[in-house]
């Protein structure tokens, strides 16, 4: 099968690059479905891992996550899919990714594709719907009300591939009034378009903006990016007893400041649950058949913002230089192996 892939740590400035090559197409175990891939898309956690992982010698990493495609095989004990299903899903940071022809991935967290949605469209959106998820509903615990609190959330990097569904999901599935952060005219206006009520500027100190809004203190923050930086404001703009969850990987998170308004922080990683076998690690296939379902209802829409063309190192390589830029908005979605 053709798949894009790497020898080991791959800095973005480094001589080497993604390459394309050919490999042996896997066979499934017991819980695994053998997918034919469709589409992809890229998110930071690609360029984090081709940065950072060693392979062993002679071996080859692919990278990505998120896909949709056919099922084409499924393993032994396999009871939820069966070969013609159309899925979408975010795969394991643990087993081989998704730039491939043909991929496994266990049962447990995939969903039936939206069937209002297209291939590139449905491979925008898993790895973001099940962090802004499991950031809201498992992490924040938004529907219980801090107390005192304004009923709000602050999202801060609104635009991004988490936060465009965040605010969709905030905005859509909850009463609380959702304010997002954007530092460009576009962003801001990306982040009204998805149901934002209020949208600030991360660029400049955000707690008089929020006060300004005039709506009180939220009990709720989410934060993409940039925890380190944005984090002293955070705390000094949120009601105490609040929550904020944090998603991104910052050298050190200093969380003394958290101490005197007795605010709660909370780490998500979408992989926890593939990476551990967790005993409920079948919660990410049912949250995506939600999504699925809000998406065919109307309720939520694809965050896909550009279509990078087939699945090939050079145009992979040119999404992941955009992922590192800051810059990007929404998802980059890549379709087809060019037959």
């Amino acid at each position: 099968m053709r798949a894009v892939a790497f020898r080991g740590p791959l800095p973005h400035d480094g001589p080497r690059e993604l390459e394309d090559i050919t490999l042996p197409t896997p066979e499934p175990g017991p819980r695994d479905l053998l997918v034919k891939i469709e589409a992809v898309s890229v998110n930071p956690v690609d360029t984090k891992v081709r940065r950072r992982r060693e392979v062993a010698e002679g071996g080859w990493l692919v990278p990505g996550y998120d896909a949709a495609g056919s099922v084409v095989a499924v393993g032994s004990e396999v009871t939820l899919f069966r070969p013609g299903d159309a899925v979408f899903y975010a795969g394991s940071i643990v087993r081989q990714g998704t730039d491939a022809e043909y991929h496994l991935v266990d049962e447990r967290v995939v969903g039936r594709k939206p069937a209002s949605l297209g291939w590139a469209e449905a491979a925008a959106v898993p790895l973001t719907a099940i962090t802004a998820w499991e950031v809201l509903f498992d992490r924040l615990d938004v529907t219980r009300p801090v107390p005192g609190a304004a009923p709000a959330i602050l999202i801060v990097g609104g635009a991004g591939g988490v936060g465009s569904i965040a605010i969709q999901l905030a905005r859509q599935l909850t009463g609380l009034t959702v304010t997002a952060t954007a530092s460009r005219p576009e962003t801001e206006a990306f982040a009204r378009e998805l149901g934002a009520h209020h949208v600030i500027d991360h660029g400049k100190p955000m707690a008089p903006q929020v006060e300004a809004l005039g709506i009180g203190a939220p009990g709720l923050v989410f934060v993409m990016t940039h925890a380190k930086q944005h984090l002293p404001d955070a705390v000094a703009l949120i009601a105490p007893q609040g929550r904020i969850a944090v998603i991104d990987d910052p050298d050190v998170l200093d969380a003394n400041p958290l101490k005197g308004k007795s605010v709660s922080l909370h780490w998500e990683m979408m992989f926890t649950r593939s990476m551990f076998g967790t005993a409920d690690m079948d919660a990410q296939g049912k949250l995506l058949g939600e999504v699925a379902r809000l998406i065919d209802a109307g309720t939520l829409r694809t965050t896909l913002a550009d279509h990078y063309g087939a699945i090939n190192a050079a145009n992979l390589s040119r999404a992941h230089a955009l992922m590192t830029s800051g810059t990007a908005r929404g998802k980059v979605v890549l379709e087809g192996f060019g037959d």
